[in-house]
């Protein structure tokens, strides 16, 4: 026994019994060998006990299996005396059937003989009734007694269904031909009656005879009913076809009302004397109606087809008049036979269709392409009147969201004219008016709205130039536009057909308003720009190749900042929307900043020294960027502050780079490598000019170290092509561009040349006129900041592309190769280089004001009218697109928001 009590397991009963590993256990020592015979005679023992125990359990299972064997022996038994149990009682119920079969035999085959006598009875029931209704029938059918005569046929009718199956019988045969005889003579008796009655005018005598031979008809089937209401529509409209048909005078449009009145005046005699006649499921009068419309339909048809072939031209006024009138009886129609409501539980699908729509305007339908060529034509004579009208009434008091009166005037043409096409048609003409909508959409853009903010002669000097409330009128009437245009998009695809939805898009044109944004935008800061300019001209006077030591900021920046919030202020106060606010502001940091890049190169050379002359610089641009973050009302945005770091940050690269002295050479490259960080030779060039540096012996010198630098590994990786900073730097001053003309002459000259526009009207004997396609190279400085923004640089160039040598566009000094940059936002120096652009413009009252021809450069390019306007339709939906994309970070939506609904005058609310 184990220590602890619990007996250990026996190794004899191992699974795994090895006897030389037990015996080895139990010896294990030599000391054990002495009891080797108790060992022995235990296992001997223990040998006898197992004997003992298989001997037990032997005996028992013997004893098991016999008890088993006798309980299965007592089963078979009792499943055998089962067995025949079952056989017995199988055998029983068999005799039993026959049994019952035997008793029912006779039984059967009198059930079998009742079910035929019966049958037999009731087919020879229904022969003599069919037989007498059929002899009664033919009776009251000589003496028209109608009533009896609906009602026995069609007994007669159903009776005569039993015996379909029994017509290989000769007398059933017989009786089926008479029936089908009597029903014959039944129904030309009843059509003569009703021509004989009709023909001798004794309807009102005979109501009860005729309506009673409509049951008749009835009882004959849907044939027979159909031929009488043929018959009848047909008598009923002989007349009318014989007059309008054989009668050219009478049959045309001109006499379109009487064909409504005749059949008026026949539907009142049918309401008064025939109604009665017909039942009312019969619904004659529809059918009349119908047949009155088909008849019309095709008249016209002819009638519009025959004016076409012969040459005629088609009266428009005539034509609306005509479908007018038709539109108007359709609807009476519809009303008159409108379906009353039945019962339902969708009450949506209660009432039918009307079934008149277009029932006889489908004939007008391919004719109405002369009705929107009509309101092309007045379109067309609405604008040079637009034109000609001032953007405000003298009488009328400015305010900030004044819109031009022939904005609203055009929209609400719109809207009556939309409202009467879409009941003359919802298919395509109405695509056709919304193309012509969009035609003088375009138009209007470019023919009245640029007009306003255009330059103008006025036959002295100075020219005319757009004041600043004119500006703020034509940018609230082109965002007024700009809405409108979804508006009217919308509603117009809530009315066309479902398969013309996708053709309808005047998006383009919408673009189209906001590139007249975009170019007030850029107007505005236009106007900014003539207020500074004595301060830039202070800036480039000032004696900076003297400059000894750094002070306090230079006396122009304050004048600058002065001059720059008071006007700035005066503008964003009459922009209603914070969006334009923003526009403008963002403008008007890109003007300055470029502004001073670019006089920061007029006032070179730069001394070698050069730290004191870009210290100060660098401190008075610092000095304007602190002050222009409070452009904007409080709080200041914290984009428009990221803006204008971005914006100076192009100066602080410059003027960093020149400070930098020129011995050792290295040092300068390495400085213009790391602050201007592009490969451009040119570029290099120009800020060797800054630093004074014109030999051209030092400049190849130093191009070659610039070359070496360039292309090693530390620098090659991190250089773009060119700088953008240096399009301000290419620009123009102001003053050089129009030194030669008064102060306010100068002023309308700067205004006008940032908009690509100088010159745009002169006198009607001008022999060169305005092209209006270099419109987008000079718009393109107003929507520049959005491929900054969003570095679409592919669009940038393609609008750039379309007047190449715009306001950032020139030829590199110091007769380097020619390098074309793209305009900044602010457009430095802001004017169009004469150089590149020379335009002058010829004004007519057709409106043709955009097309001539253009010089830019060497290269002379002359155009249609029809391809000028496209250009300058096509570059305005460009800005437009640009700009918009450009205000969409500004969180604005352009006029489709609540606030700007809210402040929106009611006259705007067009749609």
């Amino acid at each position: 026994m184990p220590p602890n009590g619990t007996s250990s397991p026996d190794p004899l009963d191992a699974v795994d019994y090895d006897p030389i590993e037990h015996l080895n256990a139990i010896f294990s020592h030599p000391s054990t060998l002495s009891s080797v015979s108790q060992t022995s005679e235990a296992l001997r023992l223990y040998q006898n006990e197992l004997d003992n125990d298989i001997a037990e359990l032997v005996e028992e299972q013997v004893t098991s299996n016999a008890e088993s064997v006798q309980r299965i022996q007592a089963a078979k038994a009792d499943l055998s005396e089962l067995f025949k149990k079952i056989d017995d009682v199988r055998e029983r119920a068999a005799k039993t059937e026959r049994a019952i079969t035997e008793m029912t035999a006779d039984i059967k085959q009198l059930d079998n003989a009742k079910k035929n006598l019966t049958l037999s009875m009731t087919a020879l029931k229904r022969l003599q009734m069919l037989t007498t209704a059929y002899e009664q029938l033919r009776a009251l059918a000589k003496t028209r007694q109608y009533r009896d005569c609906a009602q026995l046929l069609q007994a007669v009718i159903q009776l005569m269904a039993h015996f379909k199956s029994y017509r290989s019988i000769d007398q059933i045969a017989t009786l089926s031909r008479n029936v089908a005889d009597i029903q014959r003579e039944l129904l030309e008796q009843v059509c003569e009656d009703f021509e004989l009655t009709f023909a001798k005018g004794e309807v009102m005598q005979r109501r009860g005879v005729l309506s009673e031979a409509c049951l008749v008809m009835d009882a004959l089937g849907e044939n027979a009913r159909s031929r009488l209401i043929t018959w009848y529509c047909n008598t009923q409209l002989r007349e009318y076809r014989q007059v309008f048909r054989g009668n050219e005078e009478a049959g045309s449009l001109d006499n379109i009302s009487r064909r409504y009145s005749w059949f008026r005046r026949m539907m009142k005699t049918y309401d008064e004397e025939h109604a009665v006649i017909f039942p009312s499921s019969w619904r004659v009068g529809e059918v009349l109606a119908n047949a009155f419309c088909e008849g019309t339909r095709d008249d016209f048809k002819g009638i519009l087809s025959r004016s076409v072939r012969s040459g005629q031209t088609i009266d428009v006024n005539l034509l609306l008049s005509c479908l007018q009138e038709t539109l108007d009886f359709e609807h009476s129609l519809d009303r008159r036979f409108a379906n009353p409501s039945r019962p339902s539980t969708d009450t949506l699908t209660s009432m039918e269709t009307p079934v008149f729509t277009q029932a006889i305007s489908e004939a007008f339908e391919p004719y109405l392409g002369v009705w929107v060529e009509a309101q092309d034509k007045q379109l067309a004579t609405m604008l040079p009147r637009y034109r000609q009208q001032p953007p405000k009434p003298e009488d009328e008091e400015f305010h900030s969201q004044l819109v031009v009166s022939s904005s609203t005037e055009l929209f609400t043409f719109y809207r009556h004219a939309l409202a009467q096409c879409a009941k003359l048609s919802t298919g395509s003409s109405l695509a056709e008016l919304s193309k012509v909508f969009a035609k003088y959409l375009d138009q209007y853009a470019q023919q009245v709205l640029l007009y306003y903010i255009s330059e103008r002669p006025t036959g002295q000097t100075p020219s005319k130039v757009p004041s600043l409330e004119d500006l703020i009128i034509v940018l609230n009437t082109a965002d007024y536009c700009y809405t409108t245009c979804g508006q009217l998009e919308e509603k117009i695809k809530s009315r066309i057909d479902e398969n013309l939805k996708k053709s309808i898009d005047l998006q383009s044109q919408a673009d189209s308003f906001m590139g007249i944004v975009s170019a007030v935008v850029r107007g505005l800061v236009r106007k900014v720009e003539v207020e500074l300019e004595p301060c830039w001209r202070e800036m480039r006077n000032s004696p900076w190749n003297k400059l000894e030591s750094v002070g306090d900021q230079s006396p122009y920046v304050g004048e600058l900042l002065s001059k720059t919030k008071t006007k700035a202020e005066e503008i964003l106060q009459l922009l209603h929307k914070p969006q334009y606010a923003r526009a403008f502001a963002d403008n008007l940091v890109e003007l300055i900043s470029n502004t001073f890049i670019s006089n920061v190169y007029q006032c070179r050379p730069v001394s070698e020294t050069g730290a004191e002359q870009s210290l100060q610089m660098l401190l008075d641009s610092y000095t304007l960027k602190t002050g222009l973050t409070s452009l904007l009302p409080a709080p200041t945005p914290a984009g428009f502050v990221k803006r204008i770091n971005a914006s100076f940050t192009k100066i602080d690269t410059l003027l960093k780079t020149i400070q930098v002295r020129p011995s050792p050479p290295e040092a300068l490259i390495q400085a213009y490598l790391i602050h201007i960080a592009d490969r451009s030779e040119a570029n290099f060039r120009r800020v060797l000019e800054l630093k004074g540096i014109r030999s051209k012996q030092e400049q190849n010198q130093l191009v070659e170290l610039f070359h070496l630098h360039r292309a090693s590994d530390r620098h090659a990786p991190n250089l773009q092509q060119s700088n953008p900073l240096f399009a301000a730097v290419l620009q123009q001053p102001y003053s050089q561009s129009s030194s030669s003309s008064s102060s306010s002459g100068m002023a309308g000259s700067s205004v006008s040349q940032g908009l690509g526009l100088s010159n745009l009207g002169t006198s009607a004997g001008g022999s060169n006129r305005f092209d209006p396609s270099m419109l987008g190279s000079a718009l393109i400085s107003a929507a520049k900041d959005g491929v900054d923004r969003f570095g679409n640089q592919s669009l940038a160039g393609a609008l750039g592309s379309s007047g190449a040598g715009g306001a950032g566009g020139s030829t590199a000094p110091g007769g380097s190769s020619p390098t074309t940059t793209a305009t900044s936002g602010g457009g430095a120096g802001g004017s169009t280089s004469p150089a590149l652009l020379s335009a002058s413009a010829g004004q007519g009252q057709d409106g043709n004001e955009g097309s001539g021809n253009n010089t830019l450069c060497t290269t002379t390019s002359t155009t249609t009218t029809g391809t000028t306007g496209t250009n300058l339709n096509e570059n305005l939906k460009n800005i437009g697109k640009f700009f918009r994309r450009d205000l969409g970070g500004f969180g604005g939506r352009f006029g489709r928001g609540g606030d700007d609904a809210r402040t929106r005058p009611r006259s705007w609310n067009v749609y």
